[in-house]
């Protein structure tokens, strides 16, 4: 099987790209390994996307670009790309399931996956009241009891946005000191957070239908304590969806993808965009644009002597 260009990965950055790739009149196949939408899915109402003044779910968003796409007549294939590797000009693209396409252009938007505690109650309540994105769910926590957990710079700077909402915030952290920059742990001084140091989470509680309570427990002493919130934001970090391509595009330390303005990797005709590239701004819409650069991008090169189609 061959095909012209594929995207792996189903979230709004693939989708964009395949939208922009479909209207170029480019024959183009997304490869997503489990459900439209990224971590799209994961926030109950996304209220920062421009177009959509009351909000609009995760869900349906996701829905609505999905529908997009496959108007102009794109092709979704349920899968988990498992390896790529080169043959001259070409990309073979290996599938769990055995399955082998090739391609000319590849657009990497397979996305991140957010660190979990590993703690009772924490997949219930996803979405309920837990959230991983405070950008993105701060403003439904307004004058409410929120609970940010972590220590580094993600954690302390989640910490200090959602005090222009809720009526009272925890910083809650396992070791007896932030890994933080110094800078950040002075300027938290100046806002409204009770920090919580030495503590780890033993388990969120809720009453069914959202999170009421966190468990902690002093690692100094061993005392078990139940803290009451509404909310509860996981900032223990972020790893990148890349796994099938580890190693074969020059990446950072953490493993993101690195990329030029034009979403371009170390290695001709394969682009990425999305929570997989190393960047500033994790959110729906950075990941929009940079999937219409990496479709843009991938129609030059696809049009181009580099790609061995004159």
């Amino acid at each position: 099987m061959e095909e012209k260009l594929i995207i792996i990965g189903g979230g709004p950055a693939g989708m964009t790209a395949g939208i922009y790739a479909l209207r170029a009149g480019i024959k183009t196949t997304i490869i997503e390994k489990s459900f439209p939408g990224g971590n799209m899915l994961l926030t109950e109402k996304i209220d920062n996307y421009p177009g959509f003044p009351e909000g609009i779910s995760g869900i349906e968003l996701a829905e609505r670009m999905r529908q997009q796409y496959l108007k102009f007549g794109g092709e979704i294939v349920n899968g988990e790309v498992m390896d790529i590797s080169f043959e001259g000009n070409k990309k073979i693209i290996r599938m769990a399931d055995g399955r082998e396409i090739k391609t000319v252009a590849v657009i990497i938007a397979s996305g991140s996956s957010r660190k979990k505690l590993g703690v009772k109650g924490e997949d219930e309540y996803t979405g309920k009241g837990i959230s991983f994105c405070a950008i993105c769910d701060g403003a439904f926590f307004k004058g409410k009891k929120v609970a940010v957990i972590g220590g580094g710079n993600s954690a302390l700077e989640e910490a200090m946005y959602l005090t222009r909402y809720a009526a009272s915030c925890f910083l809650i952290h396992r070791r007896d000191s932030f890994r933080a920059s110094v800078y950040l742990q002075e300027e938290l001084k100046k806002y409204p957070v009770t920090t919580l140091l030495s503590r780890t989470v033993l388990k969120i509680e809720g009453d069914g239908k959202k999170v009421i309570a966190l468990v902690l427990e002093n690692r100094n002493t061993g005392e078990i304590e139940t803290i009451n919130v509404d909310g509860i934001f996981i900032s223990v970090g972020q790893k990148p969806n890349v796994e099938f391509i580890d190693g074969k595009v020059e990446q950072n330390p953490s493993g993101y993808i690195i990329t030029d303005y034009k979403m371009q990797t170390s290695v001709k005709g394969i682009f990425a965009c999305g929570d997989v590239i190393r960047k500033s701004l994790y959110q729906v819409i950075t990941a929009c644009s940079e999937g219409a650069i990496a479709a843009s991008s991938a129609e030059i090169y696809l049009s181009s002597k580099d790609s061995d189609i004159i």
